[in-house]
């Protein structure tokens, strides 16, 4: 008989208590390669992220890594700890990103558990956790809200107490954090690549992203290996009923926001997530496309820097700029509805 004392088949809902923290492991130090991965994965080109000398011309030491790089190298700690028996990770809210990654930051990641609700079927159960992600010096380099559906591993466990969070429906624009030193007074809108800045965009204004890309399975799977997001739904096709992986979401996330460089080439950074959820489940062979909606702006105190918030809606075909039905829920081609705010030249 194996002996599995050693072996760790991953937290199940019961598992889980509200206000502990876990520490997750294991700390990952960055370095160019995580850039290079990134780009050829999506069709990735912010000048800010791709030059180190455009970086420095709008005020700090060299180009970060991309912030969704960031952000999928802080999530995929978490996963062994949060989803690896997750049956959907269903949304986001009160995501900030503090400091720009560099190569040479070493990153780590904790999580703390915020609520719990059973679900009314009593096989799974949604978890939210607060989870920051911290550098080398122990500094906050991001934060964010999500929650996640899990499945029960004793169906006879008792429920918990149902705590649902209050949060943040849109984090303040003047909550936003602001890169120490960045200005974009002299900014290049050759080198970027368009001409379109702050003031040229209104509120209301949607915008056809027009590029597609199709998801190929080989590179959804080194996505979630880069990451190093274990979650089965991702990797095992025995996992599910139909016997499909499921596209890890960040994936989706990643790629619309790639598409979104045509239209909005100068929303140079991303430094708040305001929520986002997970339409429709997304497989290896669909076309994803994308828009955007204008949904706010802000001024900034940096010098030349100024902040919209967009929202980011990622499709599998169907008309442009549809979004939900008249009962209110999404329309089955769409797959990501993402609402963010951003960092351009003004």
């Amino acid at each position: 008989m194996a002996d599995k004392a050693k072996t760790n088949p991953g937290r199940f809902f019961e598992d889980y208590r509200l206000g502990e923290v876990i520490r997750h492991a294991v700390p990952r130090t960055v370095s160019g390669g995580e850039r290079a991965l990134y780009h050829a994965l999506y069709p990735a080109r912010h000048a800010l992220a791709s030059s180190d000398e455009f970086a420095r011309a709008s005020g700090l030491p060299a180009a970060p890594i991309d912030d969704l790089a960031a952000f999928h190298l802080v999530f995929g700690k978490t996963v062994p700890d949060i989803s690896l028996n997750a049956v959907a990770n269903l949304g986001y809210a009160e995501g900030r990103w503090h400091l720009p990654v560099y190569p040479g930051d070493t990153l780590r990641a904790e999580s703390e558990v915020i609520g719990l609700k059973q679900n009314s079927n009593g096989t799974s159960g949604v978890v939210y956790v607060r989870t920051r992600g911290l550098n080398q010096r122990d500094a906050l380099v991001l934060e964010y809200v999500r929650w996640v559906m899990v499945r029960k591993g004793d169906l006879s466990a008792p429920a918990p107490e149902t705590v649902i969070p209050e949060l943040q429906r849109v984090i303040p624009a003047g909550d936003l954090m602001i890169p120490e030193g960045l200005d974009f007074s002299g900014y290049d809108f050759d080198l970027a690549g368009e001409p379109h800045r702050w003031g040229d965009y209104a509120v209301g204004e949607r915008i056809d992203h027009v590029d597609g890309v199709t998801i190929e399975e080989a590179e959804h799977m080194l996505a979630t290996r880069l990451w190093q997001n274990t979650a089965k739904v991702h990797f095992d096709a025995t996992f599910r009923p139909d016997g499909q992986r499921l596209i890890y979401g960040g994936h989706v996330i990643s790629l619309a926001r790639a598409l979104s460089f045509n239209g909005l080439a100068n929303a140079q950074m991303i430094v708040g997530l305001n929520g986002g959820a997970h339409a429709n489940p997304c497989y290896s062979g669909l076309t994803v496309k994308a828009w955007s909606e204008v949904l706010d702006k802000a001024e900034t105190a940096a010098p030349g820097v100024g902040a919209v918030r967009l929202r980011l809606v990622a499709t599998s075909g169907g008309d442009p700029f549809t979004l939900k039905g008249e009962d209110g829920k999404y329309l089955g081609h769409v797959l990501l509805d993402l609402d963010y705010w951003a960092l351009m030249p003004v």
